[in-house]
């Protein structure tokens, strides 16, 4: 522009958790000493962006404005952080410096990040912020040309890709951009997971990951090494049924927020497994100013796995009762409350005692029964009184020569799985709820026939054997069972399978 001061205005989001807010960036351009502001709460990436923007702004061949310039970032009490701004801060200035009109600004949303030369480069978020875009009526959305086919993944929006500023001036006056990349070669997720055909023996054991996956319900194995509790609960993912069209976008979503490239929506639940030695933020998620997502998070419609989980800390073993109960993480910082999804199932492997040799026949254990006391006790009773099914497991008999019986496959007891699912949702399609675990206990023992042998229940709740959870919890699994064998209400014959799962009986053959 020529005039005296020039301003020009640019679309962009801020994400906070899986959530985009729209923000406006504002250039304006006046007379004084050449300098560059940036106001409106930027986090450090985003106060270097000046920076980087000019320095692409001029490697380009366009000219950074000579004098005052001043870059708002607004609402002004949201706080912003990424570095995605970038190409919505270049495109500002552009327009006021009069190098494209402003008016072609309107109703776009820019992201990408800007390099020294010009290029523009991945970021997080693509896919949460192009949903957030879509929400708020933006008719058209600019990202990065390497991220286009992340971008495609959201329907009803006009999305075009730029690799540099060039391209940019292209798209806003009227060009088409850059094509999408071809999508990247990757093997298929069930080439690498473990498969149940691998397991010989364990009847019990399997039967437990089998209801497990049925109801969707939370799963405790514990036994000595060696014994194939981290096997089993490997195998979980494998016969979980795929993703719905819904739930594979929710779950790209949380993943672009860690991850610069998503080419295609999920098919398979995702399986998140952290070392024991993994921190509390980086479990249930956390950061400086605005908390990012952690493995509960990463595990969402998946399965969260927790080996060894004695050797997790306690405090980040205690942090994932909220998640636990409501499907959500809730993470509070110095700036900007967020909430994760965090809807997942839970499978924790332990050994009885430190050297895991405690309960083998013949047992070889040195510990002490304080020791081993005080190892049991790294797993709080309300943590373990939260898990539908908890199995022991003891060494198997196993031979050198090949079974007489194939081990039923993956594959198989995933068709057992599924049709399980189907009949969960049929008989809860007028409900929130969609599989057996979510149900909450009142509805379980209130609009659900109830199976006979409950004195059995009863007896175990006088007894202190079950709490006033684990009796809703048995009655869950009892109706699981109930799916899988393709019974219209559970029996007295489910309602004992449910009490022995709940309750670890031996699994040893």
């Amino acid at each position: 522009m020529t005039a005296v001061w020039g301003i020009a205005r640019a679309g962009s989001v801020a994400l906070v958790g899986v959530e985009a807010m729209p923000v406006t960036i504002e250039a304006w351009t006046g007379s004084g000493l050449p300098r560059t502001t940036m106001v409106g709460l930027p986090d450090a990436a985003l106060t270097q962006a000046k920076e980087r923007c000019r320095a692409a702004v001029l490697s380009a061949g366009y000219s950074w404005p000579p004098q005052v310039l001043t870059i708002n970032l607004t609402p002004a009490s949201l706080p912003k952080a990424g570095s995605h701004y970038d190409l919505g801060i270049a495109a500002g200035v552009l327009a006021a410096e009069g190098v494209v009109d402003p008016s072609l600004l309107e109703g776009i949303i820019f992201l990408g990040e800007l390099g020294l030369d010009g290029s523009v480069h991945p970021v997080r978020g693509v896919l949460p912020a192009l949903l957030g875009a879509l929400k708020v009526g933006a008719k058209k959305v600019i990202v990065p040309a390497s991220q286009l086919r992340e971008a495609a993944l959201v329907e009803g929006i006009d999305v075009r890709g730029v690799a540099d500023l060039k391209d940019l001036l292209e798209v806003l006056n009227g060009g088409e951009g850059v094509e999408a990349p071809p999508p990247g070669v990757s093997s298929p997720l069930a080439e690498t997971l473990p498969d149940l055909a691998d397991v010989v023996g364990l009847a019990e054991a399997r039967l437990a990951i089998e209801v497990a996956a049925a109801g969707r319900h939370h799963l405790f194995f514990h036994g000595p090494p060696g014994v194939g509790k981290t096997l089993l609960a490997s195998c979980l993912p494998s016969i979980l049924p795929d993703l719905g069209v819904e739930e594979a976008i929710e779950v790209a979503a949380i993943h672009s927020l860690v991850d610069l490239h998503i080419d295609a929506l999920p098919q398979r639940p995702p399986l998140s497994a952290p070392h024991h030695s993994a921190s509390v933020a980086s479990l249930i998620g956390g950061g400086a100013r605005i908390a990012r997502p952690g493995a509960v998070s990463l595990a969402h419609r998946g399965v969260l796995f927790l080996d060894e989980a004695p050797e997790f800390s306690s405090v980040a073993l205690e942090a994932l009762r909220t998640p636990l109960e409501l499907g959500e993480i809730t993470l509070g910082r110095s700036q900007m409350v967020v909430k994760y999804p965090a809807s997942f199932q839970l499978v924790l492997a332990a050994n009885p005692c430190p050297c895991g040799l405690a309960s083998t026949p013949r047992s070889k254990c040195s510990c002490t029964p304080m020791a081993i006391r005080k190892y049991a006790s790294r797993l709080s009773g309300p943590i373990v009184d939260r898990l539908d099914i908890q199995g022991r497991i003891l060494p198997t008999r196993l031979s050198l020569q090949p079974p007489d019986l194939e081990p039923e496959s993956s594959f198989v007891v995933a068709q057992r799985v599924l049709a399980a699912r189907d009949r969960q949702r049929f008989r809860l399609k007028n409900t929130q709820w969609s599989t057996n675990a979510e149900l909450p206990g009142r509805f379980v023992r209130k609009e659900l026939p109830l199976p006979d042998g409950m004195d059995m229940i009863d007896s175990a709740l006088r007894t202190g054997a079950l709490s006033a959870r684990g009796v809703d919890k048995v009655l869950k699994v009892a109706w699981s069972v109930a799916d899988l064998q393709q019974a219209s209400h559970p029996t007295k014959d489910h309602l004992c399978i449910a009490l022995a799962l709940r309750q670890g009986q031996e699994t040893a053959r």
